[in-house]
């Protein structure tokens, strides 16, 4: 009888402590999203993870044209202010595994993450970052968040696709999931670029259909490499401009019409 007890006693505790590593293995999704843009990688990220979400919100949503939110946002910036959060349903606590999902705007994260990462303790935790940006960004945004968190673990490798692809982004997260071991599966290994070279005609008609029509003048390409992939053929191009030097990346899918995937400044 005493032995009886003892063993549902030990099978009971098993079971709780299993359901609690299970638990505290599940990441969370903290993201926030103004067009839909940034919710639509996030809701895949859910689909293939399984891993509970919530949006960040604000008291005072951003409303009203893009004009007007860009003015209110530049004012908020002039002030020195960000905006007010509502608070966070979820346990920060019960979680080892955040992943931060952003727009980027004005070359970093959007102006609700700043307010998360100063309001909310993420010390400890590892930090995986998401984005959608019209060309760039990506990489401030991650030096910036590396900054405000010092006492969490920002991961090396982050996940980024411009607005305008936002069609491509099951696939290339899927890559990203994959190639960073948070799901199972395989894929192809990408290969290197080749060597930077003087760009040729046909790389600046390559470039000038990915970019011509983007809404501000990307530059100029000088020099370029390629690679091709199963279903691409992609090309990045040290590209000069007034505002500097940078590196743009362009894809030619199957044929399709070449698209940049994103600057680098």
């Amino acid at each position: 009888m005493k032995h009886g007890f003892f063993y549902a006693v030990m099978a009971a505790l098993t079971l709780f402590l299993s359901s609690c590593a299970s638990e505290e293995a599940k990441p969370l999704v903290l993201y926030y999203s103004q067009t839909g843009a940034t919710e639509a990688v996030v809701m895949e990220l859910q689909r293939v993870l399984g891993a509970d979400v919530e949006s960040v919100e604000l008291k005072n949503p951003y409303s009203g044209t893009y004009g007007e939110t860009i003015a209110r946002v530049s004012q908020e910036r002039q002030d020195g202010v960000l905006p007010e959060l509502n608070p966070l349903k979820s346990d920060l606590s019960k979680y080892d595994v955040v992943f931060l999902a952003y727009p980027i705007w004005f070359g970093s994260y959007a102006p609700p993450i700043a307010s998360l990462v100063k309001e909310y303790d993420f010390a400890g935790k590892k930090v995986v970052t998401l984005c959608t940006f019209g060309s760039g960004g990506l990489e401030q945004a991650v030096q910036d968040l590396k900054k405000a968190l010092p006492k969490a673990e920002i991961a090396e490798n982050h996940f980024g696709i411009r607005n305008a692809r936002i069609g491509s982004a099951a696939k290339e997260l899927n890559r990203f999931l994959i190639e960073n071991s948070y799901i199972e599966g395989e894929v192809a290994a990408l290969p290197e670029y080749s060597e930077m070279a003087p760009v040729t005609e046909e790389e600046k008609q390559i470039f000038d259909a990915a970019c011509g029509s983007y809404q501000f003048p990307l530059g100029t390409p000088v020099r370029a490499g390629k690679r091709v992939t199963e279903d691409s053929v992609d090309y990045v191009y040290e590209v000069e401009s007034n505002g500097g030097a940078c590196t743009i990346y362009v894809t030619v899918v199957n044929g399709a019409e070449p698209e940049f995937t994103r600057v680098v400044r």
